[in-house]
């Protein structure tokens, strides 16, 4: 599993991390991508996906599913998060390995704070990534609670009316991948649901 995601919109959409898309498929040897839901029944289903949009500015995804319509969240429109409010978000943290069954963390918003994201490697910095550095950074969620890898692409709302806030989009990792569940660093970030409203106004 390499990540979490949540449907939006008419229920046959499911927006994530853009990081979280595989590079490439290859279907000569029969790759394809596939998420796995509960769709309120006992276990979970595989359902077939494709990507319908990507902004990898702000490394959001918005993925197709086969199969009937599933129940989506409500995306917050009236306002921002602000600092000090209590929030909370769900995910598959470390890859599944602590089960199939969504994880809730609770936490506060400590600071609303500009950050750029590049290309993971010097060979990813291409015309685009260098561009949107030049022209500053736009502003995350930084949270107090503790994520894990796997947790990407999962939502955060508020603890009051259950609207979608941002979208879980990087944990700040301390020394090896393996140190993660012994020394988590506590520190979590989120990307502004404001940009994947964007990412879905032209979607059908």
């Amino acid at each position: 599993m390499r990540g979490t995601g949540f449907v939006v919109a008419n229920g046959t959409l499911v927006a994530t991390n853009a990081h979280v898309l595989p590079d490439q498929l290859d279907s000569s040897k029969g790759e394809t991508l596939v998420i796995l839901v509960n769709p309120g029944k006992p276990g979970t289903q595989q359902r077939g996906a494709k990507p319908e949009k990507v902004d990898s500015s702000h490394d959001l995804a918005v993925l197709r599913i086969d199969g009937p319509p599933l129940p989506p969240l409500v995306l917050k429109d009236d306002g921002k998060a602000r600092e000090g409010q209590a929030v909370a978000f769900m995910g598959f943290p470390i890859g599944g390995v602590l089960g199939f069954s969504p994880v809730t963390h609770r936490a506060i918003v400590s600071a609303v704070t500009p950050i750029a994201l590049p290309g993971p490697t010097a060979q990813q910095l291409n015309e685009k990534v260098v561009k949107r550095l030049r022209e500053g950074a736009f502003e995350v969620y930084q949270l107090d609670g503790t994520a894990y890898p796997g947790n990407s692409g999962g939502p955060l709302f508020d603890t009051e009316r259950g609207e979608v806030l941002g979208i879980i989009n990087m944990v700040f990792v301390k020394g090896t991948k393996e140190s993660v569940l012994s020394q988590p660093s506590g520190i979590s970030f989120a990307v502004p649901v404001d940009y994947l409203r964007d990412l879905l106004h032209d979607i059908p």
